[in-house]
C-alpha cells in the first residue's frame, strides 16, 4: 500500500510550538493546554482561559481559518447556534504556514446529539438569505487537491489514483442538477460537529461553512451509515426530519464518492504523527482502490 505520507517540516512537537507562538501574539497563556484532537487541525483547549485554539496543519488550507472566523461572526449575527470566535484579539493569526484561530469554549453536557437535532440546526442557515459577508463558494475539489499535493513521501501510485478520482468527480459534479436552491451550508455536517450544551446543540468546526448545495449537508450521515458501524440509523432519522432522502436522488453516488475521498484525505496531514491514523488511512485507500463499496471503516483517532 505504499509508505505513510509525510508533511514537510511537521513533527509531533510542531503543533505545540505553533500554539505557543500564536498565544504569545494575542496575549493568551498556553500553560497547561490540552490537545483535544489531531486530525484535520490540531485542536487545543486553553484551561486558563476557556478558549479553544485550532491550528491548521495543511499549508494549502490555511485560508479556511479566516473563512471559519468570518462564518462564526455571520452565524452569531443571525442567531444561529454555533461556536463563537473570540473577540478583542487578532483572530486568526499566522504562524509560518499555519493559521491559528481562537474560539470561545462551550459547555459540553456529554449527551450524544441526535440526527433530528442536526436537522433542526441545519435548517436555520439553509433558510438564511445569501449573506453579504464574503463566504467562500463551495469548492471541495480544490480542498482535496491541496491535501494530496501537499504531501511528501507518499506512494506515487496512491497519489495518481487520488488525483485521477478527483478529476472524475470534478467532471461529474459539473453535470449535476441540484433540486434544492443553494444556501449557507455547514459543509461537514455530521454528529461529531454538533455539541450538546445546556442551552441546546450548537454547530462547531466551521472551516467548511460556505455557500453551496444544501444536498451536501445531507450526505455525511448517509455515507457514515454505509461506511461506519452505526447502531442507530442516523441517516433515516435525518431524512425523516429534514424531509429529503438524499440517497434517493440520482446525484447521490457522485456526492458519496466525493465524501469518501474527503474521508480519506482528512487523515493525510498527520498520518505520520499518529500511527492509528496511518493504519486507518491505508485501510480506506485500499478499499477505494479495490472499489469495495461495502468495506467498513473506523473513525480516525
Amino acid at each position: 500500500m505504499g509508505t505513510v505520507p509525510v508533511v514537510s517540516g511537521l513533527t509531533p512537537h510542531a503543533p505545540w510550538a505553533v500554539l505557543a507562538r500564536a498565544c504569545a501574539q494575542v496575549g493568551l497563556d498556553p500553560a497547561g493546554a490540552a490537545l483535544v484532537r489531531l486530525v484535520n487541525n490540531a485542536v487545543f483547549r486553553l484551561v486558563r482561559h476557556r478558549v479553544v485554539v485550532r491550528v491548521t496543519l495543511t499549508e494549502g488550507l490555511a485560508h479556511r481559518a479566516h473563512s471559519a472566523v468570518a462564518a462564526g461572526r455571520m452565524l452569531a449575527a443571525n442567531g444561529i447556534p454555533a461556536v463563537r470566535p473570540l473577540l478583542g484579539i487578532p483572530n486568526p493569526v499566522e504562524v509560518d504556514t499555519h493559521a491559528v484561530s481562537f474560539w470561545k469554549e462551550v459547555t459540553d453536557t456529554g449527551s450524544t446529539p441526535t440526527a433530528v437535532q442536526l436537522s433542526d440546526v441545519l435548517t436555520r442557515p439553509h433558510r438564511l438569505p445569501i449573506p453579504d459577508v464574503r463566504l467562500p463558494r463551495w469548492n471541495p475539489i480544490a480542498d482535496l487537491r491541496s491535501r494530496i499535493t501537499g504531501m511528501r513521501g507518499w506512494d506515487r501510485g496512491d497519489v495518481e489514483f487520488l488525483s485521477r478520482r478527483c478529476r472524475v468527480v470534478e467532471s461529474a459534479l459539473a453535470a449535476l442538477d441540484y433540486p434544492l436552491p443553494a444556501s449557507v451550508i455547514h459543509g461537514d455536517a455530521h454528529l461529531g460537529n454538533l455539541i450538546t450544551t445546556p442551552a441546546g446543540p450548537v454547530l462547531c468546526d466551521l472551516d467548511t461553512v460556505c455557500v453551496g448545495p444544501r444536498e451536501w449537508d445531507l450526505v455525511p450521515l448517509a455515507v457514515g451509515q454505509l461506511r461506519f458501524a452505526r447502531t442507530a440509523d442516523g441517516h433515516r432519522q435525518l431524512a425523516d426530519a429534514y424531509g429529503i432522502d438524499i440517497t434517493a436522488w440520482p446525484g447521490f453516488s457522485v456526492l458519496r464518492e466525493l465524501r469518501e475521498l474527503k474521508l480519506v484525505a482528512v487523515g493525510l496531514p498527520n498520518a505520520h504523527l499518529t500511527p492509528s491514523v496511518g493504519i486507518e488511512l491505508r485501510r480506506r485507500l485500499h478499499s477505494l482502490r479495490a472499489a469495495r463499496t461495502t468495506a467498513q471503516w473506523t473513525p480516525y483517532r
